[in-house]
């Protein structure tokens, strides 16, 4: 078990983390910027430490050399970065592992493959999950307009890093494409500094469920069942529902059957061992 866990996060995120971390006996380390000096996240920790620029608070969460910082400073043998922030950043798994400090999470490499779109999803075929047509990821607008017509419109071009939305347009006829094809690139590159997208088909009147997953570093997966995130704006997710209402239970159990081969064929493609 760990002796002290720093917590890179913050609000209830932060304090749900400290309260596990207290039951298992360990002590809690939290980081805080200066706007956040009287967050009640600060003060449910054994230790807080001030982190970043004043005037930069979203800035200093996603700081992996401050996190580090702080992790050598207070002695904390891991680093939880709960959701959001750096909890999908490769850079601070891979910082952790190389100053001997465990990431409680996907490893580095799990985290560029998963992190990866267009990887995941050869991972997911790999795996025998069936998936939407899509084309090759590129940043070459004249070769993803002629990939076009193979998958059909509506279709979605995607960017290939990052999340949240960004990088993302709908496209429902081929004159759109050119110009939706610039703006998510432009998009996705200030976003994530990756202008590469791809073409995905599209789903008419879609829901977004997903299947929760726990591994460990034994090759263990199992699923922690489902949670619908279709209520969204701008393709971000505003609530959370669990479990999902109104899913037909043949195809939940589909669901689960295929999520967890999915997650296994990742951890499988990645060398790294991870405490996911």
């Amino acid at each position: 078990m760990f002796k002290k866990i720093l917590v890179a996060n913050r609000g209830e995120i932060a304090i749900r983390a400290f309260r596990a971390a207290y039951e298992l006996g360990a002590l809690t380390v939290a980081v805080f910027p200066y706007e956040d000096r009287n967050s009640s996240h600060r003060l449910k920790a054994d230790e807080a430490y001030q982190i970043g620029t004043e005037g930069h608070p979203v800035r200093a969460y996603l700081d992996v050399d401050e996190i580090i910082r702080v992790a050598k400073e207070s002695g904390a043998d891991a680093i939880y970065p709960g959701y959001g922030f750096l909890s999908e950043n490769p850079d601070l798994a891979q910082a952790a592992a190389d100053n001997g400090i465990t990431f409680i999470g996907p490893g580095s490499d799990v985290l560029n493959l998963a992190g990866n779109k267009v990887n995941a999803k050869e991972a997911a075929i790999k795996a025998g999950v069936p998936v939407l047509a899509s084309s090759p990821s590129s940043s070459d607008v004249d070769e993803l307009i002629a990939q076009a017509d193979k998958i059909g419109f509506p279709l979605f071009v995607k960017a290939v890093a990052g999340g949240g939305g960004r990088g993302m347009r709908r496209v429902n006829e081929k004159p759109q494409l050119a110009a939706a094809l610039a703006e998510a690139m432009r998009e996705a590159d200030a976003a994530f500094g990756d202008a590469r997208v791809f073409l995905e088909q599209a789903v008419l009147r879609p829901r977004h469920i997903e299947v929760q997953i726990l591994a460990d570093n034994d090759g263990n997966v199992v699923h922690l069942f489902e949670r619908d995130c279709s209520v969204q704006r701008r393709n971000q997710k505003v609530v959370e529902i669990a479990p999902a209402p109104n899913l037909d239970e043949e195809l939940r159990q589909i669901m689960y059957r295929d999520a967890v081969p999915s997650a296994k064929k990742i951890a499988k493609a990645t060398a790294e061992p991870s405490s996911f």
